[in-house]
């Protein structure tokens, strides 16, 4: 399977238990892979025959920047249904990077996968 794939997308948001992250916004940063047919985009060379990147980050983006969930799993599963709704994204793997959220750790974070070939 090809895919494309975003790396390191920053964003603001309000996330996490504890009262005091409900009071700040926190930056997280998704990586994004989705399954698509590079083959088939390649002969066409349209963006309409592929996955839109800037169009999914933008997506994104928004979502993130107004959700105000308490997990980064929430975050993920909401993105998730984005990708498959919005853009038709058949197959994904989303992982969303907390940095500096436990003392003495570089990252924390979920990475999921959905869709086919996902089980």
């Amino acid at each position: 399977m090809d895919s494309l794939f975003v790396k390191a997308l920053k964003v603001e948001t309000r996330i996490g238990i504890y009262d005091w992250e409900r009071q700040v916004r926190q930056r997280v940063e998704i990586d994004l892979e989705m399954g698509a047919a590079a083959a088939q985009a390649a002969a066409a060379d349209r963006v309409e025959a592929t996955i839109d990147y800037q169009a999914v980050c933008r997506r994104v983006v928004d979502y993130v920047e107004g959700s105000e969930v308490q997990l980064v799993e929430t975050l993920a599963e909401g993105i998730a249904e984005i990708l498959r709704r919005e853009f038709g994204v058949g197959w994904m793997q989303i992982t969303i990077h907390k940095p500096g959220a436990v003392r003495g750790a570089e990252d924390v974070g979920v990475r999921i996968t959905r869709g086919r070939g996902a089980d």
